[in-house]
């Protein structure tokens, strides 16, 4: 997760620090969704949810791959 943090402090202008205070974040958010049956999008990629048997899936934004 490092270089995630070192990529988003970057691109937004920021510390490092603040970097992976942002990542923490929004990965304490998407955990929060999950664990109360909400989804957790990812915008460009997809979201994050739990199946019918309670498992945390990956749904793709846009067509299927084939």
């Amino acid at each position: 997760m490092p270089d995630i943090a070192r990529n988003m402090a970057r691109r937004a202008g920021v510390t490092p620090a603040e970097g992976a205070d942002r990542l923490d974040r929004l990965v304490h958010q998407m955990l929060t969704n999950l664990r109360r049956g909400k989804s957790a999008p990812l915008p460009g990629l997809g979201r994050f949810l739990r199946d019918a048997r309670g498992r945390i899936v990956f749904e793709r934004e846009g067509p299927p791959r084939g």
